[in-house]
C-alpha cells in the first residue's frame, strides 16, 4: 500500500504510482495553461479532477467548461489543452494516468513504457 498527504503545490507533480497506474497534481496559476491543442498521452488514458478552481479543457478541438467536481476522462490520443480561465483562483486538478505517462520527475514517459 501506498499513501501520501496531497498539498497541491505550484506545478505537476507525481504524488503516488505503479507499474499499472499513476496520480498526479497539476495547479494552474489563473491565466495559464497546461499542454497546447496539440498534446496527448500516447499510450495511457488520464482521468482528471477538479478539485477547486474553473477552467477549460480543449479535447479533440471540443472546448468543455471545468469546475469544482468535474471529471474527464481524456482517452490516450486525445489531444487536450487545460487552462485556467479565474482571473483570481488556482486550477487544482488530481490527475490519474492509466498505464503511467511520466517518470517520478515529471518526464514524459514513451508509448508502451513504465
Amino acid at each position: 500500500m501506498q499513501r501520501k498527504k496531497l498539498r497541491f503545490g505550484k506545478g505537476f507533480r507525481i504524488a503516488l504510482g505503479n507499474d499499472r497506474s499513476q496520480a498526479a497534481e497539476m495547479v494552474i496559476e489563473p491565466g495559464g495553461k497546461e499542454g497546447d491543442p496539440r498534446n496527448r498521452h500516447r499510450g495511457a488514458d488520464q482521468w482528471l479532477y477538479v478539485v477547486s478552481g474553473s477552467g477549460s479543457a480543449l479535447v479533440n478541438g471540443k472546448r468543455h467548461a471545468l469546475g469544482a467536481g468535474s471529471l474527464l476522462l481524456i482517452e490516450h490520443g486525445d489531444q487536450h489543452e487545460i487552462k485556467n480561465t479565474d482571473a483570481k483562483e488556482p486550477l487544482r486538478t488530481l490527475n490519474f494516468y492509466v498505464p503511467p505517462a511520466y517518470t517520478e520527475d515529471g518526464e514524459e514517459l514513451s508509448r508502451g513504457r513504465r
